[in-house]
């Protein structure tokens, strides 16, 4: 009998077990047709776990409950697993992070996160203290990853999963980048690790929190607190027959709510509100897409023969902690996901970013072409990696500037006397 696993497919807590089962090679199967609330309270799985909480993993030796202890269980069927740690040490630092990730991460993302959706009663102060000490430990964290790419040791470990999808909650349902910002290592290695091929296969693409999740029991704890109160009698208006009048108006709550279901325009982008520009940035991209050879003669030429100083800019870009980037894997997926993280501005940009060096720690440097004369505001604000690299804009008088422009385009190697590890594009 293969091992089961009983949880919903979007269960975080499911998910620690079938990363896990990922790196170590080991076959797990999620129950089918899970129904959370029905599946979990029937005798059957009750045997398995008296309380009725997910997950749940059924082996030949007996069953297994708590997500932490199912994960541990899962690695060790490895011999030797590196999620484990290489050493004793290794191994205490392993579990020292699997308790913080669960008793300062988790708890406080669902204390925060549980009374705003009204599974349980919503209290301002309860929640002020809980994002107190979520930004503490959040905090805590993102000092130990400001010089450190993973928790333990110079790969992933079973710390980094628990960690992870921990994590996955809080960005994904409630913490905001207006509230994570404040943490740039916590973001960056939360982002590397759910881009790492185990993890995605496991979560498919994350996508960060856009608002607060609206509180739901707040109302009724206010209805419930405020004593009632009896209502004056209206009498209802006559006209001059003596007769009822009827209201030609709408009640003031429905007449609002149509006001808020009402289209609003969508605001323009202030970079189409800018003066016409010679250049058309997808000729531009169809060309460097098609060159295929003399790229120097044909795609160099052509796009400075396009290149519009006064419509666009160009921009270097240096990563400001190459000293972190010790996994080769790692630094690409990182590179990747800055890509990826891009998209909103492909109406606006294209981009060249290199992966230099032979051996670790890996250098990363970019070149970016933006509509206009700065660095899109909207892409500042929505894509976090921005603040990860010193920026620069390019002065095309200078020779030196014009000819680094235009190694970085056409992948010259060496590059700034260094091999090339990967160089990507963004088009």
């Amino acid at each position: 009998m293969a091992l089961v696993l009983y949880a919903g497919n979007t269960n975080k807590n499911g998910f620690k077990a079938l990363i896990a089962a990922e790196y170590s090679g080991v076959n797990i199967e999620l129950v089918k047709n899970f129904e959370m609330g029905v599946s979990n309270k029937t005798p059957e799985f009750l045997k398995m776990n008296p309380i009725g909480k997910v997950p749940v993993l059924e082996t030949l030796d007996g069953a297994i409950f708590e997500s932490n202890a199912i994960a541990r269980y899962v690695a060790r069927l490895k011999a030797d697993n590196p999620l484990l740690g290489s050493s004793l040490i290794d191994y205490a630092h392993v579990e020292q992070w699997i308790d913080f990730a669960t008793l300062e991460i988790d708890t406080n993302i669902l204390r925060w996160f549980i009374p705003r959706i009204g599974f349980s009663v919503y209290l301002p102060p309860v929640e002020e203290a809980t994002i107190a000490a979520l930004k503490r430990a959040l905090g805590a964290l993102n000092t130990y990853l400001a010089s450190n790419t993973y928790l333990v040791g110079h790969s992933v470990t079973l710390a980094d999963i628990i960690m992870t999808c921990n994590l996955t909650l809080g960005f994904s349902r409630i913490m905001t980048k207006s509230f994570t910002s404040e943490f740039p290592h916590v973001e960056r290695y939360f982002w590397t690790m759910v881009n790492l091929p185990n993890f995605r296969k496991i979560l498919g693409e994350v996508k960060q929190a856009e608002s607060l999740p609206p509180v739901q029991s707040a109302k009724k704890l206010v209805q419930a607190q405020e004593p009632t109160k009896p209502k004056d009698k209206v009498e209802p208006k006559k006209d001059a027959n003596n007769e009822v009048k009827k209201e030609a108006t709408k009640p003031k709550a429905e007449a609002a709510a149509e006001e808020e279901e009402a289209p609003k325009p969508k605001p323009k982008n202030p970079l189409d509100l800018l003066p016409p520009s010679k250049m058309v940035l997808d000729e531009w991209k169809r060309l460097y897409s098609n060159t295929k050879t003399n790229f120097r003669e044909v795609a160099i030429k052509g796009f400075w023969d396009m290149y519009d100083p006064e419509g666009y800019s160009l921009w270097f870009c240096d990563y400001k902690y190459n000293e972190e980037n010790t996994v080769s894997f790692v630094t690409l997926n990182k590179v990747g996901g800055f890509l990826q993280r891009m998209d909103l501005a492909r109406k606006y940009a294209f981009g060249k970013m290199l992966v230099i060096g032979s051996e670790p720690p890996f250098k990363v440097k970019g070149l970016w072409l933006f509509r206009g004369q700065e660095v899109p505001q909207f892409v500042i604000d929505e894509c976090y990696d921005m603040e990860l690299y010193e920026w620069k804009k390019v002065d095309i008088t200078d020779k030196a500037q014009k000819e680094r422009v235009n190694q970085m385009i056409e992948d010259h190697e060496p590059f700034e006397g260094e091999a090339l590890l990967d160089a990507k594009c963004f088009k």
